[in-house]
């Protein structure tokens, strides 16, 4: 694709990269390079480390591993109530 750079200096992609980051690098030789970026808010960076990563996949294998199925509500609160009796025993 040949595009021309307007009078104000923008170059118009359209409308397919409406809304995208880029990150462009200007090479010694005057090449310019635009690079499709992903922008991560700085308070969800969290979500993105290897710790976090490892947790998700271990919840993935323990979703699969453990499907839901229908609670039978007598049988557990009566459970709930066992463990408290338990706890306050001395």
């Amino acid at each position: 694709m040949l595009k021309m750079v307007g009078t104000s200096g923008q170059l118009s992609l359209g409308k397919k990269y409406a809304g995208k980051y880029f990150e462009v690098t200007e090479q010694t030789d005057g090449v310019i390079v635009m690079m499709p970026m992903s922008v991560i808010p700085e308070s969800e960076t969290w979500l993105h480390t290897a710790k976090m990563r490892e947790r998700l996949e271990k919840a993935t294998q323990w979703m699969k591993d453990n499907p839901p199925s229908e609670t039978d509500l007598d049988t557990f609160l009566a459970n709930i109530e066992s463990r408290r009796s338990a706890q306050e025993t001395p």
